[in-house]
């Protein structure tokens, strides 16, 4: 007689791309020319009072022990950005030493049989273009151009995929309605403006990466953040998710498919926008509930929110809901355009809730991929604990833990799982009975009913 375990095994496409996302500001440190940098330094932005001082240290080099985790880690791709500030410190003025460097980190991601993606702007902006006014200038979107035909031209030869902006939806909401980002600006007129501006600067941007390079493909990384209404019988609570999905989800792959910025009543015109992305770039990370409430004008009467019974973060910043992510899913498939996840992962230091988020997450994935869904690959975020803007060394994102006082990185089981995954190119019910046993049944019944059978 032989007992075992009954097995199911979820696989990807041959090709499939997994790796990890980083971005240079949160891992480089040592960087005091951009307006992130500044306001890290003015008391009440950020959690603690913390700042990113050496973040991971990749400006000191640690990037190389990091890729060589990446390649350990069975991972065949990787994500990373570049410091427009770094690149061109001033106005017109090129660091050819900074450009080394990203040169270097490539072609060692290359080396190592790594395939980059690169992200020209990720959240932070060189001191002197806020101080010409940033996003609300007119010429902004030229400046983005003049610096994106720099990069590329000195990058091309490691790099075929793009991201011109991340999460330019989250960027605004932050920066110009919030005003937790740099600039710190809390106006919907401002809001609009800088919108308008960083769709004319991705425009140009694709244009110039197509120019200099025509097999390249570019895109932007959407953020889609799920909401359900709180009362699905309720009128004004479908009303006011649809709006806030609207607002939100829907602002930049509108402008990017229809060449129509619509932002809380305004509208304008961007022709040169129009089927500007040869992927469709996925940001996902939690579904959240909306309710009508009148205390909440700033947020168009309503108010996000989990449930108490949800399977929240250490510090309820987000909620584990795949489900949200196949709704994610379905958004980007409309595009008809190829999809790339180029962000999904959960805060957790203790490593307790991330193993079962990523297996859920990942069967979401699978089930894109067998419904004929043209997705390419996934990139989680992130690969080392690294500094979370407002949120400073509150949140620990990594595969990886680090330590940012002593640099010392150390191994989550989380990271041992996904290294499963990866070279397995799959997922199976091994390794979700290992890594995240409470959630076994509920993604294999069968086996759930019966873990283990006579034969």
């Amino acid at each position: 007689m032989v007992t075992r375990m009954i097995e199911a095994m979820h696989y990807f496409p041959a090709g499939f791309k997994w790796g990890t996302a980083t971005s240079s500001h949160q891992v480089e440190g040592g960087n005091n020319n951009n307006d992130w940098s500044k306001w890290e330094q003015e008391p009440g932005h950020i959690l603690r009072g913390h700042n990113s001082t050496i973040a991971c240290d990749w400006w000191g080099g640690r990037w190389e022990e990091d890729l060589d985790r990446v390649v350990e880690g069975g991972q065949n791709t990787h994500r990373i950005s570049v410091e427009w500030s770094r690149i061109e410190p001033s106005p017109g003025v090129w660091d050819d030493n900074a450009l080394g460097f990203y040169r270097q980190i490539l072609k060692s991601a290359v080396d190592r049989g790594l395939e980059p993606m690169l992200t020209l702007h990720h959240f932070t902006n060189p001191l002197w273009f806020m101080e010409q006014g940033g996003w609300l200038d007119p010429d902004s979107a030229q400046r983005f151009e003049r610096f994106t035909r720099v990069v590329v031209s000195s990058l091309k030869e490691f790099v075929n995929l793009w991201i011109t902006i991340n999460e330019p939806n989250v960027y605004i909401y932050f920066a110009y309605i919030e005003g937790n980002f740099p600039p710190g600006v809390s106006d919907l007129g401002s809001a609009f403006t800088a919108a308008h501006n960083m769709a004319r600067a991705h425009a140009a941007a694709y244009r110039a990466i197509h120019e200099i390079q025509g097999h390249a493909r570019v895109g932007i990384a959407h953020h889609y953040r799920a909401m359900r209404p709180s009362r699905q019988a309720n009128p004004i609570d479908r009303y006011l998710t649809n709006l806030r999905s609207r607002s939100f989800n829907n602002l930049f792959p509108k402008i990017i498919q229809h060449g129509q910025l619509r932002l809380l009543g305004k509208k304008t015109q961007i022709p040169e926008a129009i089927n500007t992305q040869d992927f469709f770039g996925l940001n996902y990370y939690t579904l959240e509930h909306v309710a009508f409430d009148l205390r909440k004008p700033r947020e168009i009467f309503s108010r996000g929110f989990f449930p108490p019974n949800a399977d929240q973060s250490p510090t309820g910043f987000m909620a584990n809901e795949p489900d949200g992510f196949l709704d994610a899913l379905k958004f980007a498939k409309s595009f008809k355009l190829p999809i790339f996840i180029t962000e999904n992962g959960i805060e957790d230091a203790s490593d307790e809730i991330r193993p079962r988020y990523l297996a859920q997450h990942l069967r979401q994935v699978w089930a894109a991929v067998n419904f004929n869904w043209k997705v390419e690959g996934y990139y989680f975020w992130t690969l080392v604990d690294n500094f979370e803007w407002e949120r400073g060394w509150t949140q620990r994102f990594g595969l990886w833990a680090l330590d940012p006082e002593t640099q010392i990185r150390t191994k989550r089981r989380s990271a041992d799982f996904y290294e499963k995954v990866c070279k397995l190119n799959g997922l199976s019910s091994e390794m979700v009975h290992k890594y995240a046993p409470e959630i076994f049944s509920e993604m294999f019944p069968d086996g759930g009913q019966r873990d283990f059978v006579s034969l």
